[in-house]
């Protein structure tokens, strides 16, 4: 998942917060979540505090109450560091979620599908990755074996904030 949409500037832009409409898609992506039956029991958090802010708003309204990783190197990592704090997940974890930024978030969705799965999730992945914008991809191999194409589309949504 890609943070909701944030402030454009900030002393700091690890600091930058989610606006109003940010929160709300957020929260509108967490409720999402809780009705097409993926909430997480894991989550893999950027230490900014918009990805904090994103990952507050959806854990509320998809009542997860997963356990949480922040983790600094997603920050600004690449597509294969973020691959890497997913690989670390607990492997008893059932539905994780990654909330992060572009572009890595954006690249990693499109290197983990394989290409058989939803095919208008997959279109709309492929037409851009916005913010509040979330993947969800089946995985059906430990999370320490995730590699590129393993995964499988089957939802795309982006968060609404109206």
């Amino acid at each position: 998942m890609r943070h909701g949409k944030a402030e454009p500037f900030a002393a700091d832009d690890h600091e930058r917060q989610l606006t109003d409409r940010g929160a709300r898609s957020a929260a509108d992506a967490g409720r999402h979540l809780k009705a097409t039956g993926n909430v997480p029991d894991f989550a893999v958090v950027s230490s900014s505090a918009r990805t904090q802010q994103t990952w507050a708003e959806v854990d509320s309204a998809s009542q997860s109450g997963a356990r949480t990783s922040l983790d600094e190197t997603v920050y600004s990592g690449s597509p294969e560091v973020v691959l890497e704090a997913i690989r670390a997940v607990p492997p008893e974890s059932e539905v994780v979620i990654f909330v992060g930024h572009n572009p890595s978030a954006a690249t990693l969705a499109n290197q983990l599908d394989n290409g058989s799965g939803d095919l208008a999730a997959i279109s709309e992945m492929l037409h851009g990755f916005p913010a509040g914008a979330l993947l969800v991809l089946e995985v059906k191999l430990p999370w320490s074996e995730l590699d590129i194409e393993t995964g499988r589309a089957v939802d795309f949504y982006v968060g609404k904030a109206g």
